[in-house]
């Protein structure tokens, strides 16, 4: 059994976080029921990571090791210092890149994850760029998933090159869509 720090309240950079618009606790904590059965020891990738809660709950729950990609320095080093004070900084990595760069950067580097969880910024079309760039990287296990979190309104396709979209859950006005390879 992996043991696990115990959770420290941290104050951080609260501007920092005003300007995300971070997963919401609600999505959060449903996410992790869906991924319960898979996190244990999975190596975890969180993009467009942001405050990194999602990486970092996924290092609460039992994963091995995440990876934090985050573009902007300030958010990249938040999540430094919340990795510090929670003791998971030698079972995490951040890399301060843009995302579709870091796929195919990944690839090159025979980088493969259990689970890639992506939010790009809802009022952009990166979402339409990223996906299909997993899609034909080879950084998703043969039995991964790739759970992307979206706005409602915006209905993504049932398939991105060799993603094959398995299933979406609703919760208020975000969608998280889950899929894997064929």
């Amino acid at each position: 059994m992996t043991m696990r720090p115990v959770r420290k309240k941290i104050k951080g950079d609260i501007a920092c976080k005003k300007l995300l618009r971070p997963t919401t606790g609600k999505v959060r904590e449903a996410l992790f029921n869906i991924l319960r059965d898979r996190i244990e020891d999975s190596r975890f990738l969180d993009l467009y990571a942001g405050t990194g809660a999602v990486g970092i709950e996924a290092l609460y729950q039992g994963a091995s090791y995440a990876v934090f990609v985050e573009a902007d320095r300030n958010y990249a080093e938040y999540i430094h210092k919340i990795l510090e004070k929670s003791g998971f900084s030698q079972r995490a990595r951040i890399i301060t890149e843009k995302a579709l760069s870091f796929i195919a950067g990944a690839g090159l580097n025979n980088m493969t994850f259990d689970i890639i969880f992506l939010d790009p910024p809802y009022h952009t079309d990166e979402i339409l760029y990223i996906l299909p760039a997993i899609g034909v990287s080879c950084i998703l296990k043969e039995e991964g998933l790739v759970v992307a979190e979206h706005f409602k309104k915006r209905q993504l396709p049932e398939r991105f090159d060799a993603l094959q979209k398995i299933t979406d859950y609703k919760y208020g006005d975000t969608i998280l869509s889950f899929y894997k390879m064929l």
